[in-house]
């Protein structure tokens, strides 16, 4: 039964290596409804979805990043391209972050490359943050199978396959819990020291 834990876990973290990234290429070059907005996002993002009818992006939650200014306004009802990267930005940050905290992070890049005539646009920040997340996902995924590891030998002792089962992906689960907290705690860090906030 542990066996069969480890290799259900294995799996999962291997499919990891495949997750979906929207590729700036695929976003149209022309501006889009909200409905087309939606539409794209759920198309594209699918796969990251816990269960089937989780929501990816609605029309309310575009309108509140508008209006909590997370979002510039569209123009005459449509997006852009960059409200389009802007907005994948914002799906992933919301996992782990507060409204406020995605708006100081997105701010400064927003106020100086939204729109920007300069030789750096939205755009390429976007193609090179896919890129560096890319060249980090074999580090990642070899670091959980370490975590899986350490937390499969750490009750390698104990006779009853549930009980071990039940401890090691306990361990497993606060092992990834810890990572995410420290990385969290970081960002959380760097928001306050930009605003000034650092105690």
């Amino acid at each position: 039964m542990h066996e069969k834990y480890n290799k259900e876990i294995l799996n999962l973290i291997r499919s990891m290596q495949n997750i979906d990234y929207i590729n700036p290429d695929d976003i149209p070059n022309i501006d889009l409804y909200m409905d087309q907005v939606t539409t794209f996002m759920e198309e594209h993002l699918k796969s990251s979805k816990r269960f089937d009818d989780d929501k990816i992006l609605t029309k309310t939650m575009i309108n509140n990043y508008t209006k909590n200014n997370l979002l510039p306004p569209p123009v005459k009802k449509k997006y852009t391209k960059e409200h389009m990267l802007l907005l994948i930005f914002i799906y992933y940050f919301k996992n782990f972050l507060s409204i406020s905290d995605i708006k100081n992070v997105l701010d400064p890049i927003s106020e100086k490359f939204f729109q920007s005539e300069d030789d750096r646009n939205l755009d390429d920040i976007y193609k090179e943050i896919v890129a560096l997340a890319q060249d980090n996902v074999n580090s990642q995924l070899r670091d959980i199978i370490r975590k899986l590891k350490k937390s499969n030998d750490t009750y390698a002792n104990i006779k009853d396959p549930e009980e071990k089962k039940i401890l090691s992906r306990f361990a497993f689960i606060c092992m990834l819990s810890f990572d995410v907290w420290v990385k969290k705690n970081i960002i959380e860090n760097i928001v306050d020291d930009t605003l000034g906030k650092k105690k």
